[in-house]
């Protein structure tokens, strides 16, 4: 079976996954749609939380992460290094010279022509986990959409695609509607 990638990521209502300065704390971090991300998505907690939520340090449905430079410097400026052990991790950015983890892979070309080669690999799906420029570059690799929404509304911020060539026609594949407002909703992209 082919692995895809799967752009799954948190955002408002009105498509932003982060505040504009990239805070992301108007985001529900409880509630009645944390047990179903626990069970299906453990892998995409940070490793240093998952203890103590009780979560699993199973892959259960990727085997691999990519990353652009701010996403992965929310974790680095705690000290955290090696965000999502066990996967492997790959970093996108021009600006920064040496991984301060092995676990961490730099990768300053071009995002496309990685994914290409980690697609043809065996493997679990390859997660995308943020920002939206690297986003908008993996574009025309991204097989599956999976929308974290939250109820909320910032009416400006880091969108989730910072620029698309053409629009992009999707397939939904299913939603839940959670009691707090939370939807998890996964689409097709139809390339």
């Amino acid at each position: 079976m082919p692995r895809h990638l799967v752009y799954y990521v948190a955002c408002t209502l009105d498509s932003f996954i982060a505040s504009i300065d990239g805070s992301f704390d108007c985001f529900l971090f409880q509630g009645e749609h944390c047990p179903d991300l626990f069970k299906d998505y453990p892998e995409t907690f940070p490793a240093h939380i998952r203890p103590a939520l009780g979560i699993s340090d199973q892959a259960r449905r990727f085997d691999t992460v990519l990353m652009g430079r701010n996403t992965y410097e929310v974790g680095l400026r705690e000290g955290i290094t090696n965000p999502y052990a066990p996967l492997r991790q790959y970093v996108f950015s021009r600006s920064m010279t040496s991984s301060p983890d092995p676990a961490v892979h730099l990768h300053p070309k071009d995002p496309l022509a990685l994914v290409r080669r980690l697609k043809a690999e065996d493997g679990k799906d390859i997660w995308l986990c943020g920002g939206s420029k690297l986003a908008s570059a993996l574009a025309p690799e991204i097989d599956e959409l999976i929308l974290k929404i939250n109820p909320v509304l910032l009416g400006s911020g880091i969108p989730l695609f910072d620029t698309l060539p053409a629009a992009l026609s999707t397939l939904l594949l299913e939603h839940k509607v959670y009691p707090n407002g939370f939807i998890l909703a996964r689409y097709n992209l139809l390339h």
